[in-house]
């Protein structure tokens, strides 16, 4: 479990990275993120370690 999702979706979109790669179970934190951050990043979601790292080099 991520503790501060919009946090760090915050941070993504400051640090300018073009793709947010979270675990699905803070899909619902996310829902905080404002639409207009939301145009600027594209998110992506992960059930387990396996399909993290399958996903981080495939982007």
């Amino acid at each position: 479990m991520i503790p501060n999702a919009v946090r760090i979706a915050e941070l993504v979109i400051d640090k300018q990275a073009q793709t947010l790669l979270m675990p699905v179970s803070a899909r619902r934190q996310l829902n905080a993120v404002p639409d207009d951050l939301w145009i600027r990043i594209s998110s992506k979601f992960y059930n387990d370690a396996a399909d993290t790292v399958f996903k981080a080099l495939v982007e």
